[in-house]
């Protein structure tokens, strides 16, 4: 699995930072990094979960 975020559709709401903050963080400009761009399989759940979740769908999944 790999997490990618499209940097021009987000708008740091940080919903996916609540839901799954190992993976993913708000910079000191309020651009999201994805910390662990290949989450490990027990946090495919929660980061699955954390990409449905973005109100702006800035996040993507390839598995």
């Amino acid at each position: 699995m790999e997490v990618r975020v499209d940097p021009l559709v987000c708008e740091a709401n940080a919903v996916c930072m609540g839901l799954a903050p190992e993976v993913f963080e708000l910079d000191d400009d309020d651009n999201l990094e994805i910390l662990l761009p290949n989450p490990p399989a027990e946090m495919a759940d929660r980061v699955r979960h954390a990409v449905r979740s973005c109100p702006k769908a800035a996040l993507s999944l390839s598995e």
